[in-house]
């Protein structure tokens, strides 16, 4: 088995089970494993591949993704939709996303998981629920192996159009029995509940005001007949959507999610901004997972959920960019930025530390997947970090607590990134693709979706 050595790196954040941070850090890798971390002098110093950090890297867990929509990298920062709340900024997208077709897909996965990989993550869980003109799931898995990243793949779906009360406009929505047939055949066909999976797949209907309580019901119920297949929401996010699950439902968003069965250690929401404080007790008590996203919720003046509380109750936390249309930026690390700012925003200073917050996109988001073979540098975990270059203007003056550095200033790109054991970028430049075509090919399909072509 092929063998990998990191040496001399400046600092090794483990997140391992005593939190070490080790200066003159090492790690060596066997295959796709981690077999040893310790100092550069305590490890060996040759393998089949060695990289030399020379002192000027900070090396990190991969950093994990638990909420994102690959596609709406399409069409970021449309004109009309800038200054929206959610409602209205979906009612103002759907008809354009109803152009999306299999190379849209295909392509928007590629540069969303390239964006992400370059901004320090290695495993990402989408969110894809819109399939028109002959769309699947399968069109974003292709590109997702072809660039190398560990990736949760979610079914996501819209069955209640605007006739039957629900927000989509009939066009974009599918019939129950085929969602759940084709969650089925995705299931069959990919999913792997293996230790160190590349790949796994999520049933996700997509809201409480697109889908039917049957599918909700009936799509944790098959979950639940396979091993390691979780289960992914949208809940709580605005206002207006916990109003609509009020007026539809006779429920609040929390008391809604339990009588659909929708709440355990196998499954997590994303945004949850308006949960209540029994919901937030209850998610806490059952194990039930929150895909925290602060920019998008700022963005689309959703307000700030209340991740202090979450933990304080034992709820599991991750990080998610969420869309690329209400986030406008795929980056986990200004996303984890964010985090640690919007937490301090009610008056704390102290509302979540730099460490927590590496922890939310660490350990945290690896909870929240249901994996604990990710999040942490330690023998016997995925071969799954990132290095960053601290010696640059941005980390100037900041060596002092360099690993608090990482999240309080300007968010960098990697420099090296190992998945699974493969270098997957390599001095800050991706080696699984040649993404200059990719990004051209992208802005033509953009600017086509754009204009209704």
């Amino acid at each position: 088995m092929p063998t990998l050595i990191v040496k001399n790196i400046h600092t090794l954040v483990t997140m391992d089970a005593t939190r070490r941070e080790i200066p003159n850090g090492a790690i060596l890798v066997r295959d796709n494993v981690i077999e040893q971390v310790g100092t550069t002098a305590e490890l060996p110093s040759t393998a089949d591949e060695v990289l030399d950090m020379k002192g000027h890297h900070v090396v990190l867990p991969g950093l994990v993704n638990t909420h994102h929509h690959l596609y709406q990298s399409l069409t970021r920062v449309i004109p009309l939709a800038q200054n929206y709340e959610l409602f209205d900024w979906l009612k103002t997208l759907y008809p354009i996303w109803k152009g999306l077709h299999p190379e849209a897909i295909k392509v928007s996965t590629k540069i969303g998981l390239a964006e992400l990989m370059l901004s320090g993550c290695t495993t990402a869980s989408d969110h894809l629920y819109i399939y028109p003109n002959g769309c699947t799931l399968d069109d974003q898995i292709e590109s997702a192996q072809a660039i190398g990243m560990r990736f949760h793949a979610s079914r996501g779906s819209m069955s209640v159009g605007e006739s039957q009360g629900g927000l989509p406009p009939d066009s974009v929505v599918e019939k129950e029995p085929f969602i759940l047939k084709d969650s089925q055949r995705l299931i069959e066909t990919y999913h792997d509940s293996n230790r160190y999976a590349m790949l796994r797949i999520t049933l996700a209907p997509c809201s409480p005001f697109t889908v039917s309580v049957d599918l909700m019901r009936e799509s944790a119920k098959m979950a639940r007949s396979y091993p390691a297949v979780r289960l992914h929401t949208h809940l709580a996010e605005t206002k207006p959507d916990v109003a609509y699950s009020i007026e539809k439902f006779g429920l609040a968003p929390g008391d809604y999610a339990e009588e659909v069965g929708w709440v355990g250690e196998d499954t997590w929401h994303a945004h949850c901004v308006h949960l209540s404080d029994d919901a937030i007790e209850k998610f806490g008590r059952t194990g039930t997972g929150v895909a925290h996203c602060p920019t998008s919720n700022l963005r689309l003046g959703s307000n700030i959920a209340r991740v202090r509380k979450m933990l304080t109750h034992g709820v599991p936390v991750g990080l998610g960019v969420d869309g690329s249309a209400s986030n406008d930026s795929g980056h986990l690390l200004a996303e984890a930025r964010m985090a640690m700012l919007s937490a301090r925003a009610g008056g704390d200073p102290a509302g979540l530390t730099a460490r927590e917050t590496l922890e939310l996109g660490t350990l945290g988001g690896a909870r929240v997947l249901g994996r604990d073979d990710i999040g942490s540098i330690a023998p016997g975990m995925a071969a799954d970090f990132i290095a960053i270059n601290v010696n640059t203007v941005a980390f100037a003056g900041a060596h002092h607590d360099i690993v608090a550095a990482v999240v309080f200033c300007t968010p960098a790109t990697v420099d090296y990134s190992v998945i699974n054991g493969r270098v997957v970028i390599r001095e800050g430049r991706i080696t699984t693709l040649e993404i200059e075509p990719v990004i051209e090919r992208h802005n033509q399909i953009a600017r086509a979706l754009f204009n209704g072509e």
